[in-house]
């Protein structure tokens, strides 16, 4: 349901919706595979997330020309 509603967002603020969302995703099947399934992250995907993460922050914060 939340993808479907990110097709209505304005053009100008669509990219960085859908990159605070990829990112959220990301983590949130990371934490799930810890909590739901007991099976722990290995380093690379934490790596990715961290990296998925600082690319949203940057692309959420970055400067507008």
């Amino acid at each position: 349901m939340f993808p479907e509603l990110l097709t209505r967002v304005e053009v100008a603020f669509a990219s960085r919706i859908f990159a605070a969302y990829g990112s959220i995703y990301i983590v949130a099947s990371l934490d799930w595979l810890w909590l739901i399934e007991n099976q722990r992250p290995d380093k690379w995907g934490v790596l990715g997330s961290i990296i998925c993460l600082t690319g949203a922050v940057i692309i959420l914060y970055g400067h507008r020309v």
